[in-house]
């Protein structure tokens, strides 16, 4: 299975969370309307990612006769659902600049967790779960 687009994907919602930390940094209030702009941004991403995962990736990776991948893959999926869970409340929560201007430091708060999670997630996808399939050869 070519799975350069995920790989692509995931180079976008890594720049995408690496931008968000970069306005923070530049301070959360000022950067209001600019943060919620790449929240709705990097949202359209990851939601196209997730629903790519779901019809794609994790039904040809359980097509497999590899139980091992089957396996992987199942648990990656399972943990995905509280991952992305967690993000979408928090998209839908911290898009509009107002929003962000009056709480500036309850949005610092839940990026660092959620965004956290993310960029975990997505590390270990590109470090474990993308190898193992394409070393298994996963047909498309």
């Amino acid at each position: 299975m070519n799975i350069d687009k995920f790989k692509h994907q995931h180079v976008e919602i890594l720049n995408g969370i690496e931008e968000l930390r970069r306005l923070a940094r530049q301070g959360i209030a000022q950067s209001a309307r600019t943060i919620a702009a790449r929240v709705v941004s990097l949202s359209s991403v990851v939601r196209l990612h997730l629903a790519v995962e779901d019809r794609v990736l994790y039904p040809s990776v359980e097509a497999t006769g590899d139980e091992r991948l089957k396996s992987m893959s199942r648990s990656y999926q399972e943990e995905m659902d509280g991952i992305a869970t967690a993000y979408l409340s928090f998209a839908a929560r911290w898009h509009t600049a107002p929003q962000i201007e009056k709480d500036p430091e309850g949005f610092r708060a839940s990026a660092n967790v959620v965004l956290k999670q993310v960029f975990e997630r997505m590390q270990r996808e590109n470090r474990e779960f993308y190898p193992a399939i394409e070393a298994a050869a996963v047909p498309a």
